[in-house]
């Protein structure tokens, strides 16, 4: 296991996270619940950086407002593209937002763990979390 920050991140995890590296930037949304706090990424490695969000091996506004649940995903093809859409999407307000996360993820589901089991080349969005 490759340690981070005291908390061991599991190599299978890790394997697959490295399987799944086509150079693919994601754009992200975590929410704390349905209809809560909400937290808007870019990352190389969307695995990855969702399972140092929960297991709070991030310092910061996610980790302070315990923001942990993928409630919406999108990928791109280059990190320009994938940086400028994070910083429009930081530019929305609040309904805006929610709006996109209810349009593909109207349950509001953790996508987590879609997004381990399944290849993400094969989606651009995904459904789900609860509260």
């Amino acid at each position: 296991m490759t340690e981070k920050r005291g908390l061991s991140f599991p190599q299978s995890v890790e394997r697959e996270s490295r399987k799944k590296k086509m150079k693919n930037f994601y754009v992200y949304i975590l929410a704390s619940k349905r209809n809560g706090t909400l937290y808007t990424g870019v990352t190389s490695d969307l695995i990855k950086r969702i399972y140092e969000h929960k297991n709070n091996l991030v310092d910061g506004f996610t980790k302070e407002y315990h923001i942990h649940s993928l409630a919406w995903y999108e990928i791109h093809d280059t990190a320009e593209a994938a940086i400028a859409r994070e910083k429009q999407i930081k530019k929305w307000n609040r309904t805006w937002k929610l709006k996109l996360i209810e349009k593909d993820n109207p349950d509001w589901r953790d996508l987590y763990d879609d997004i381990c089991g399944k290849p993400l080349d094969s989606r651009l969005r995904t459904s789900g979390m609860t509260e």
